[in-house]
């Protein structure tokens, strides 16, 4: 009796994807070096937008799937560990770059946040339906941005206007797809999850 019971406790509300692996400090320990490292591979799947210092690149997308199937602490755990490691010279921001110098690293502190946000959002159930996952995504998205826009107009000295144009309007449609793709996947891993339980 006790066997059934512990997978409908797995799946109640506050848990997040990560949850469902048997708690341990080494869990805790490899799911946040994994997202960092998630995301410090995926940054590597960049391609240079013209007119624009900032690529297309897989890291939002990886750093927002982190924070939601991580939960909040460990998803800033992970962002933080990212963008420390990269600030410290690991080369894997998009592009295989480091450091904080770089018109980018705007982009890399708002998805600290974001991070952060998603994840507190999936332990409220918002990963678990298509919509509510859609929410949680263009909200993460809108996160970004709003460190990242402001950071590239001063680091570069554009105008505002000239930031929003070369850094958030070229990457419009390419976040509606990876949004799509998370609408798609989390909630899908939910209902896997359900069966197996």
């Amino acid at each position: 009796m006790s066997i059934a019971a512990a997978p409908v406790r797995s799946l109640r509300p506050g848990t997040v994807l990560a949850d469902l692996i048997p708690a341990s400090r080494v869990r805790d320990v490899a799911l946040v070096v994994g997202g960092a490292a998630l995301t410090g591979l995926a940054a590597q799947v960049s391609v240079p937008v013209p007119g624009s210092p900032v690529p297309v690149s897989g890291q939002t997308f990886a750093a927002l799937l982190v924070g939601t199937a991580l939960g909040a602490r460990r998803g800033f755990l992970a962002l933080a560990l990212y963008a420390v490691a990269g600030m410290a010279g690991v080369p894997w921001f998009a592009q295989a770059t480091s450091g904080y110098g770089m018109p980018s690293f705007g982009y890399v502190l708002g998805m600290l946040l974001a991070a952060t946000v998603v994840g507190a959002l999936a332990r409220r159930g918002a990963d678990r339906s298509v919509l509510r996952t859609a929410g949680a995504m263009a909200l993460g998205s809108a996160l970004v941005y709003a460190v990242g826009v402001p950071y590239l107009a001063l680091a570069t000295g554009m105008t505002f206007g000239q930031a929003v144009a070369a850094g958030l309007t070229p990457f419009l449609i390419g976040d509606a797809l990876k949004a799509a793709l998370a609408m798609g996947a989390l909630p899908a891993a939910w209902k896997l999850a359900g069966r197996k339980g």
